[in-house]
């Protein structure tokens, strides 16, 4: 058989000539490799830039010999290109590359994900050690086996070349073409002034490419297959980047590979159909050929680098440092007015106003009206013995039992005398729903709420029955039960996003996270510091707002434990709970978004959002305790609504179908209607049998014998609400946003919005004022609000598409060279929600002299 073969092989060469052109001109012309009659193998003395062509069957071998002086000042490598159209994947040519310590070999055609067929390949061979120090000049041999297996003779060309542009330079761009079987790597070090950089590829076309920095050793992992096996990586579309530490590598020396993906299923995540096998045309492998351009640049200096963070925490470090100075001048005027006798009234203080207050306990909003005042005032029933005089319309109260009448609206008692005023004895009413919950049960006080909670004007005084220790205790529970939620929920948070992080530096793999990889300032084992650091500001400001309220709280307490009436009787009833669970939650929201910012992808973007719900939440349920403090929502009740809220963002995020958007917009629009029916009736309205028989008499009386409803003011209210809200329900169920997380955290912001703005115009209807101070904020707080958004919509991230499609939206740095767009909304987030808690704080300051019984419900 071996016989046979032998002759076979001498027939087919019997009509080529013995000599060999190894070597010849280097002109475009082929060199045809002759083989001599009866000739297995064969040495070939080659030259570069020489294209070869010859043919090769079953037991024959061509052995293409180059030789090159390797010259340590410029290191240069060699770039094999070979092509062959009769190989098929059962008789492939299989070509071997020979150095003085390593092996290189591949098959053509080469096979990618054993689907994909190409016949032409180029490969660059490594260079050995030719970066290191104190590699002297040398001849090196490169020796370039051809062989195959197949029976009949296969043909093929191929063509070596000196590659002497293959070292980067800093700051130069460089450019060329990659396919699949044809990718390119290149060699960067570091000049010794530098400590890091940033390396960046682009392209004008949108084929799917990885993007890798390997360390200088062979082999260099350059194919599809392959090229995950070490360092670092991307797959990327248009353009990639990836930040590059000294220490990430021996002496700062490392190599730049691309290769293109042979689908773009890895940066779509849409599976393409399959091309065929083996094309006969070259329009096949054309439509993988991918023009990159790499261009490595320094990234900012040290000391850059600390002037940044410094920068960063000194902005905060000012809200500390002008906060105590306002308290201490606030502190040297009250102590001043305390030697002169005299202390500043809110009416002192100017404010904004365009309505002038009632004169009398009718509903300021409507003076004119000519029903009873359904107040708290002496004739009511539900007081027992002797109500105090200073809660009596019409009878002024005294400095002491015996003493002269003051003024209606008296000046606040002096600090310098705070025993000038008896401690009111604690009122008691005959109705159970001063006490807690468990004897509210009670049948007569159900009904003795449905008296006054369902009358047509409702004042403070209605709903601020309950006992006031009792009540603080209760709101208390909303910051001890989001503490204790909180460490639960960041410590498996915390432990979980490190291990992310690990994962990303060991396998090299950057898919992993969703980074803004243009402005990604490593830190240590953190690859984009810079984005966790910047959530500071939410961290220092919530616990400035903890301080803030500390004090108010302290202050309260201190006057109420002097018998200071009007910190007791007077003003909107002074409830701490809700705010330092505000300053809790807002501390949390930067612990949690920091924590997701460690690796921000598909799998944790509810860390960055939980706390943001309950931010929301929380605002909007003190704003309605600041009139409604008997009904408030119980901590409870709060949390667990605002668990299943993140649940659902949770399930809407995973499971985005349309069955499920259907499900939700049909809960959603029926837990408006719910909420609609709540707030309308004061909490009096219950779902159980009679709900219908209720609608009908509500639609019957109120809808159609009637030309105005019940409760005007509410109804405004919740009419704009529910139109808002149905919209939004109805743009969810037709759009399906991918964000669904976004689109939940919406909701709670534009509810937040309305039912402030509902608020202030109530205020200024019902001729109360704003102080100045409070304008001043809320304007502040409009223009931080604008700055703030007007950077989170720009998005350098997205982790709703795949990690290539995101990468289309990094953006370089925009402050300082080290914080991205989304940093500085970070920043302006945290100071504008500081701004808006303040507001809340300060809102109804201008109260604080005005008896309950006069300050209307809304």
């Amino acid at each position: 058989m071996a016989t046979f073969v032998v002759l076979v092989a001498a027939i087919l060469t019997a009509i080529s000539t013995v000599e060999t052109s190894g070597g010849v001109s280097s002109g475009a012309r082929p060199a045809r490799v002759r083989r001599q009659t009866g000739e297995l193998r064969q040495e070939i003395p080659a030259e570069f830039t020489q294209i070869y062509q010859g043919s090769v069957f079953n037991g024959t071998e061509d052995i293409y010999r180059y030789t090159y002086m390797q010259n340590e000042s410029s290191p240069r490598a060699i770039r094999v290109e070979v092509k062959s159209e009769g190989a098929t994947e059962d008789y492939p040519l299989l070509f071997v590359v020979r150095q003085q310590r390593g092996i290189l070999s591949w098959q053509v055609p080469l096979m990618i994900r054993g689907i994909y067929g190409y016949d032409k390949v180029s490969r660059t061979l490594c260079p050995m050690d030719h970066l290191q120090v104190g590699v002297k000049d040398e001849k090196e041999t490169v020796y370039l086996e051809v062989s195959a297996a197949s029976p009949t003779a296969l043909n093929y060309r191929v063509n070596a070349t000196i590659l002497t542009d293959f070292i980067l330079s800093t700051g130069q761009p460089r450019n060329f073409l990659v396919s699949p079987s044809q990718p390119q790597y290149y060699a960067y070090k570091m000049p010794p002034d530098l400590d890091m950089v940033v390396v960046k590829v682009s392209s004008p076309n949108s084929l799917c490419a990885v993007f890798s920095l390997q360390p200088i050793k062979c082999p260099v992992y350059d194919l599809d297959r392959n090229i995950e096996f070490v360092g670092i990586y991307q797959t990327f579309m248009k353009k990639a980047a990836i930040t590059v530490q000294r220490s990430y590598f021996p002496n700062g020396e490392f190599y730049v590979v691309v290769v293109v993906k042979a689908t773009d299923a890895d940066c779509t995540g849409e599976m393409e159909t399959i091309q065929p096998a083996y094309p006969s045309e070259e329009a096949f492998e054309m439509r993988r050929v991918k023009e990159v351009n790499v261009v490595v640049g320094p990234s900012i200096t040290d000391s850059q680098y600390v002037t940044a963070v410094f920068v960063g925490i000194l902005v905060f470090v000012l809200f500390y440092v002008v906060t105590f100075m306002v308290l201490f001048i606030q502190w040297i005027r009250q102590r001043n007015a305390e030697l002169e006798g005299l202390a500043p009234r809110p009416e002192e203080q100017g404010g904004f106003q365009i309505t002038q207050p009632a004169s009398n306990a009718e509903a300021p909003i409507n003076a004119q009206r000519t029903e009873p005042n359904y107040g708290a005032t002496a004739t009511d029933p539900y007081t027992m013995g002797e109500q105090p005089a200073e809660t009596k319309p019409g009878i002024p109260p005294t400095d002491q039992p015996n003493g002269p009448p003051i003024p209606p609206n008296p000046p606040p008692p002096r600090p310098a005398q705070p025993k000038s005023y008896p401690k009111p004895p604690m009122v008691h009413t005959l109705s159970d729903s001063s006490m807690e919950d468990d004897i509210d049960m009670l049948d007569d006080a159900d009904e003795d709420k449905d008296i006054y909670r369902t009358k047509t004007f409702l004042y403070v005084a209605d709903l601020a029955r309950k006992d006031h220790r009792h009540l603080s205790q209760k709101y208390n529970l909303y910051s001890w039960n989001l503490l204790t939620i909180s460490v639960f929920y960041a410590l498996p948070v915390i432990q979980l996003v490190i291990t992310y992080q690990k994962m990303l530096n060991t396998t090299g793999n950057e898919d992993i996270c969703y980074y803004n990889f243009f402005c990604a300032q490593p830190a240590g084992d953190l690859t984009a510091f810079n984005n966790v650091y910047s959530n500071i500001g939410y961290i220092m400001l919530g616990v400035l707002i903890l301080i803030l309220v500390y004090r108010r709280d302290y202050t309260h307490q201190k006057k109420v434990d002097a018998g200071d009436r009007y910190a007791i009787d007077y003003g909107i009833p002074k409830h701490f709970g809700l705010f330092y669970a505000i300053g809790i939650a807002l501390v949390m929201e930067g612990v949690m978004s920091g924590c997701y910012h460690v690796c921000p992808n598909y799998s944790n973007f509810q860390f960055d959002t939980s706390f943001m719900y309950i931010i929301g939440g929380l605002g909007m349920l003190k704003l309605y305790q600041t009139r409604h403090p008997d009904i408030n929502a119980n901590a409870y009740a709060a949390y667990a609504s605002l668990a299943i809220v993140i649940f659902v963002a949770v399930i809407g995020v995973v499971f985005g179908t349309p069955y499920f958007w259907a499900i939700f917009t049909i809960v959603y629009v029926l837990a408006i209607l719910a909420l609609t029916a709540q707030v309308y009736y004061m909490g009096r309205w219950r779902l159980d049998m009679g709900i219908f028989h209720r609608m009908y008499l509500l639609i019957r009386t109120d809808c159609l014998q009637c030309s105005k409803p019940m409760y005007w003011d509410r109804f405004v209210l919740l009419l704009v609400g529910n139109i808002i809200n149905w919209s939004l329900a109805l743009f969810g169920a037709v759009a399906q946003p991918d964000d669904f997380a976004s689109f939940m955290l919406a909701i709670f912001i534009i509810n937040f919005l309305l039912y402030f703005v509902f608020y202030i115009v109530m205020k200024l209807r019902s001729g109360e004022r704003i102080l100045w101070v409070t304008v001043g904020l809320i304007i502040i707080t409009l223009i931080c609000w604008t700055l703030a958004l007007s950077f989170f919509f720009k998005g350098v991230t997205t982790w709703e598409k795949t990690p290539a499609q995101s990468r289309l939206d990094n953006k370089d740095c925009v402050l300082m060279g080290f914080y991205d767009d989304h940093d500085i909304w970070h920043f302006m987030s945290a100071i504008s929600m500081f701004c808006s808690f303040l507001v809340l704080l300060m809102l109804d300051d201008d109260l604080d002299y005005t008896p309950r019984d006069k300050i209307p419900v809304f």
